[in-house]
C-alpha cells in the first residue's frame, strides 16, 4: 500500500500543471516582462469595495476595456482588526483576489503600504494603534515598527508566493504611499524596504508620490512613480531625475475622476478631458494605473475623512462610484467605452479586445414596510462606568456609536458643550431628541432648557470616519475626546454603552418605538427574482442599512448620495431581511428599491 501511495504521489506531481514562472525587471526606458518591453495599462480596484462574488466579473470588464493589470491596496485594518488577530477570509481573501486575476489573464500591482489613504478609515490603519501609548504612525517609533512588522509578515505569508518570479502574477510591490506628502525621512523608508524584503517580497519595489513630493518620498535605488501627472515630458523628467537618468516611466495614480464627501456636490469629470491625455501617455510608452478604474462601495464603517488647517472635517460617503469608467455596480459607462477606444489603438499587432459584457440585471423593489421599531435604549448591553467620558479607543471599540448617559440637575436654561467632539452627536433629554452636534459644521454646543429636578442626559456619538490623509493622522481618537460642560461646569459620572453594530443588536423589549429617539427598524420583503437595486433613502434622515446581514453602508439626507447600492448577489428569491438604524426620522415606515442610483442631490 505504501509503495502504491508513493507511485500515485509521483504521478500526480508529474501531471499536475506547473505555474509558469516569469521575470519582471526595470529596463532603461521600459518595464521588461520575460526580457521584452511591457507597457502596463492598469486600473485600480479594491477587493473589499467589491463583493467577492463579483470579483471575476469585474476583472472581465477590466480586460474588455483593455487593461492588462489590476492595482490594489492591502488594508491593514481589515486584516488585523484587533491586535494579533488576523483575517484573510471571505471578502478579505486578498490571495484569492490575486489568483482570480491571474486566471483572468491580468497582472497585479500590489500596494500593502501599510498606509493607503484611499478615502479609507484611518488611511487603512487599525483603530487599536491609537490605544498604544506613545505610538506614532509613519515613524521610526518602536511600537509602530513592531506592529507594522508583524502585519507585513502576515501579508507576506499570503502574497509573497504569488509574485511573478514564483509563478504568480504580482509584478511589483509598493512601499509606503505618497510618503513625500507627509515627511522626508529616508531612514524610515529604508526600514520599510527592508521589512518588505524580510516578508518575502523579493521582486521589484517602488514608491509613488505627487510631483511636488517626489524628492521627499522617493527612496534611492527603487523605482519612483508619479501620481496625478499626465504631461509626458514632466513624467519622464521627474523619474529620470530621481532614477539615475533612467526609466521605466510609471504614472501610479492617474485620476480620470474624483471622490465625494457628505454635504457637497457629486464630482464628475467629462471623459473628453482625458482622452487626449490617455492617448499621449500610451503613445509615449508610459505605463499607467487609473485611480479608479472601478470604485465600488465603501461598505460598513470604512469610509475615511479629510481635514487640515484650511478646510473643515469632511467625511466621505459610502458610494465610491468615483465617476469611474466602471460604475459602482460594475457596468460600463460612456467613459469606459471611450477609454477602451483609445486603448484599442495601442494594442500590439494582432490583438483585439473582448466584447464588453452586458449590463447587470436591475430590479425595482416595491415599498418595504417595517414591522419592528426599537428605540436605541432597548439595544443596550451592560454599561462601562467612568467619571469622565471615554473615547471609542478607551472602550476597545473601533466604529459605530457610543451612548454616553448621565444625569444633571435641571430647572435651568444653559449651554451644553462637547469639547473635541468626534464626530456627530444626537443630544437626548429625558429620552427625547433635543438637537444634534456636527463636527463638519464646527457645532459642538447647544442651548438646552431643562425641566426641574434630575434630568437624564444621553449623548449618542457616531464615528463618521477617521482622517485618512495629512498631519491629523496622529489625532484620530473618536467619541467625546475631552470633556462635557453644562452651564460652564464639567459633567461627570457617565455610563457608557457600546454600540459597535459589528453585528445587529437584539432589542430587549419587543415594542414599537414612539417619540423621536434613534431607532433600529427591521422588516422583510419577498422577491421572485433577484437583480441589482438601489435603496432610495431620500425621505430618511441619517443612519446605516443591512440586508441579509450585510452592512451596505451609510446614508445621510445632506447628500449628495441619496441611494444605497444593493448587489444582486446579496439578495435571494423568497424572503429577505432588512434593518435600518435611523437617527433623525424614526417616524419613517417604508422605503423602496429603484433601478438607478441618486448620487447628485445635496440638501442644505
Amino acid at each position: 500500500m505504501k509503495r502504491l501511495i508513493a507511485v500515485l504521489v509521483v504521478l500526480i506531481a508529474f501531471y499536475m500543471p506547473v505555474a509558469a514562472q516569469h521575470t519582471f525587471s526595470l529596463g532603461d526606458s521600459a518595464f521588461l516582462l520575460d526580457g521584452k518591453p511591457f507597457q502596463m495599462i492598469s486600473g485600480e480596484m479594491h477587493y473589499p469595495r467589491v463583493p467577492r462574488e463579483c470579483w471575476r466579473a469585474r476583472m472581465k470588464m477590466a480586460r474588455a476595456m483593455g487593461l492588462n493589470t489590476i492595482g490594489t491596496y492591502v488594508f491593514w485594518n481589515l486584516h488585523e482588526p484587533e491586535k494579533g488577530h488576523y483575517d484573510f477570509s471571505g471578502n478579505n481573501d486578498i490571495a484569492a483576489f490575486v489568483k482570480i486575476a491571474q486566471e483572468e489573464g491580468l497582472w497585479v500591482v500590489l500596494r500593502p503600504s501599510p498606509y493607503v489613504c484611499a478615502e479609507w478609515e484611518f488611511g487603512g490603519y487599525p483603530y487599536w494603534l491609537e490605544e498604544e501609548k506613545g505610538l506614532i504612525v509613519r515613524s521610526k517609533e518602536p511600537k509602530y515598527l513592531e506592529a507594522y512588522r508583524n502585519y507585513i509578515q502576515a501579508v507576506g505569508k499570503q502574497l509573497a508566493p504569488l509574485q511573478v518570479a514564483h509563478g504568480g502574477n504580482i509584478l511589483m510591490v509598493q512601499i509606503e504611499n505618497e510618503y513625500g506628502s507627509y515627511s522626508n525621512d529616508k531612514d524610515y523608508l529604508e526600514i520599510n524596504r527592508k521589512m518588505f524584503v524580510d516578508a518575502g517580497f523579493d521582486g521589484v519595489l517602488y514608491t509613488c508620490d505627487p510631483a511636488e513630493a517626489i524628492d521627499n518620498g522617493h527612496l534611492p535605488g527603487l523605482l519612483p512613480a508619479i501620481n496625478g501627472v499626465s504631461d509626458t515630458v514632466k513624467v519622464k523628467n521627474l523619474i529620470n531625475k530621481n532614477h539615475n537618468g533612467k526609466g521605466p516611466y510609471y504614472i501610479a495614480e492617474w485620476y480620470p475622476a474624483w471622490f465625494d464627501w457628505w454635504g457637497t456636490a457629486h464630482h464628475t469629470v467629462p471623459y473628453e478631458k482625458y482622452l487626449p491625455q490617455l492617448d499621449n501617455v500610451l503613445s509615449a510608452g508610459i505605463s499607467i494605473n487609473m485611480y479608479m478604474f472601478h470604485g465600488g462601495t465603501t461598505r460598513g464603517f470604512m469610509n475615511g475623512a479629510n481635514a487640515n488647517d484650511h478646510s473643515p472635517y469632511e467625511p466621505q460617503i459610502s458610494s465610491y462610484d468615483y465617476d469611474a469608467p466602471l460604475d459602482e455596480a460594475g457596468n460600463a459607462t460612456e467613459k469606459f467605452r471611450q477609454f477602451r477606444s483609445v486603448i484599442a489603438k495601442h494594442l500590439p499587432a494582432g490583438q483585439s479586445l473582448p466584447e464588453i459584457p452586458a449590463d447587470r440585471p436591475v430590479i425595482d423593489i416595491p415599498a418595504i414596510h417595517f414591522t419592528e421599531s426599537s428605540p436605541v435604549f432597548n439595544l443596550l448591553s451592560a454599561p462601562v462606568r467612568s467619571v469622565k467620558p471615554l473615547t471609542f479607543e478607551d472602550l476597545g471599540q473601533a466604529y459605530g456609536w457610543v451612548l454616553y448617559s448621565t444625569t444633571v440637575e435641571g430647572g435651568k436654561t444653559a449651554v451644553l458643550q462637547l469639547k473635541e467632539l468626534r464626530d456627530y452627536c444626537v443630544v437626548l433629554v429625558n429620552g427625547k431628541r433635543a438637537g444634534v452636534l456636527d463636527r463638519r459644521l464646527k457645532t459642538d454646543s447647544i442651548q438646552l432648557t431643562l425641566p426641574a429636578g434630575k434630568v437624564k442626559l444621553d449623548l449618542l456619538v457616531e464615528n463618521l470616519g477617521r482622517i485618512n490623509f495629512g498631519p491629523y493622522l496622529l489625532e484620530n481618537k473618536k467619541g467625546i475626546t475631552a470633556q462635557v460642560l453644562f452651564d460652564h461646569k464639567e459633567v461627570k459620572n457617565w455610563q457608557l454603552y457600546k454600540l459597535p453594530f459589528d453585528k445587529l443588536p437584539v432589542s430587549k423589549v419587543k415594542t414599537k418605538a414612539s417619540g423621536n429617539a434613534p431607532v433600529l427598524k427591521r422588516g422583510t420583503f419577498v422577491l421572485s427574482a433577484t437583480g441589482d437595486t438601489y435603496l432610495d433613502m431620500s425621505n430618511w434622515g441619517k443612519g446605516a442599512v443591512w440586508i441579509n446581514g450585510h452592512n451596505l453602508g451609510k446614508y445621510w439626507e445632506v447628500g449628495p448620495q441619496q441611494t444605497i447600492y444593493v448587489p444582486a448577489e446579496w439578495l435571494k428569491k423568497g424572503t429577505n431581511n432588512i434593518a435600518v438604524f435611523e437617527l433623525l426620522k424614526p417616524e419613517q415606515k417604508e422605503l423602496s428599491g429603484v433601478s438607478k442610483p441618486i448620487l447628485d442631490v445635496v440638501k442644505k
